[in-house]
């Protein structure tokens, strides 16, 4: 059985003053609007002010809004990976989520995956993630040493010069 909230949604999906009504109190719920109110910037501004979660029904033309994606990440740091390819490589859009959810670097473009303040930030979360980094960034000492201190299994990702590195060795203990 159908929630009754889903249902009125459904039935109301193209009228823009439900809509608005209905996602200021349940993000997600966009996911039953039409395509064209997926495509409202004011709709869509409203459903992820409720819930950053409603990113995943957004417009393809609005996941490239960088300023609803921002919105979005600030409750739901990783919808970042429903971010166009030009926000993937948006450094703030980035950083922004990596600061809480390391595991953005992953959906980040090889350009951010070989930046330091990025890489930096998201392995200070989750270290693990330094697997996700350049190979230039997996082999300096300072993001090694904040990577397997979050996450001693990140030294399984460093260089095979940091891996040797007698006080990386030493956090791993």
């Amino acid at each position: 059985m159908e929630e009754p909230e889903i249902t009125a949604m459904k039935a109301n999906k193209d009228n823009k003053e439900y809509v608005l009504n209905a996602v200021a109190k349940q993000g997600k719920i966009l996911e039953w609007a039409s395509d064209r109110l997926k495509n409202d910037e004011e709709v869509v501004k409203k459903a992820l002010e409720n819930d950053g979660e409603a990113m995943e029904f957004v417009s393809d033309t609005l996941k490239d809004n960088k300023e609803l994606m921002l919105l979005a990440i600030k409750s739901a740091p990783w919808t970042a990976c429903y971010a166009s390819e030009r926000l993937k490589s948006d450094k703030e859009v980035i950083l922004e989520s990596v600061k809480t959810y390391g595991q953005t670097l992953y959906f980040a473009s090889s350009e951010l995956r070989d930046d330091f303040d990025v890489v930096k930030a998201a392995v200070s979360n989750k270290g693990i993630i330094i697997k996700y980094a350049s190979f230039r960034l997996r082999d300096d000492a300072e993001i090694a040493k904040i990577a397997v201190s979050q996450n001693k299994e990140a030294i399984h990702y460093l260089s095979e010069r940091l891996k040797k590195d007698e006080e990386i060795k030493n956090l791993v203990k």
